[in-house]
């Protein structure tokens, strides 16, 4: 069974940059579409962005030009390019394969991001 391991995160300026990355334990990812969400206080688990196996993107209006998605299937890692963040990034970030209810025992523990001066 696949689980997901985020690191990466970190306390960060308005304006600053992080990479996240998301190792995979457990079953190849490579043909799989990967996504990344997000999760702030009191908020529900929101989908920031996809990739899928031929490294087509999708990424939600609010990150779009500001977020990089990318994977690396050999490594079985998927990263998170954020630049020019934002206060309103801060949140618990985590991957997982697309569409993964949340109920399944692949989530994470997430990773923290926390965009403040």
């Amino acid at each position: 069974q696949v689980q997901f391991v985020e690191s990466g995160g970190g306390l960060v300026q308005p304006g600053g940059s992080l990479r996240l990355s998301c190792a995979s334990s457990g079953s190849a990812i490579s043909v799989k579409i990967m996504a990344w969400y997000r999760q702030a206080p009191e908020k529900q688990r929101e989908l920031v962005a996809t990739i899928t196996s031929r490294e087509t993107t999708y990424y939600r209006d609010s990150v779009k030009g500001r977020f990089t998605i990318s994977r690396d299937n050999a490594k079985k890692t998927v990263y998170l390019q954020m630049n020019s963040l934002k206060p309103e990034d801060s949140a618990v970030y985590y991957c997982n394969i697309w569409n993964t209810p949340s109920s399944a025992a692949s989530w994470g523990q997430g990773t923290q991001v926390t965009v403040s001066s």
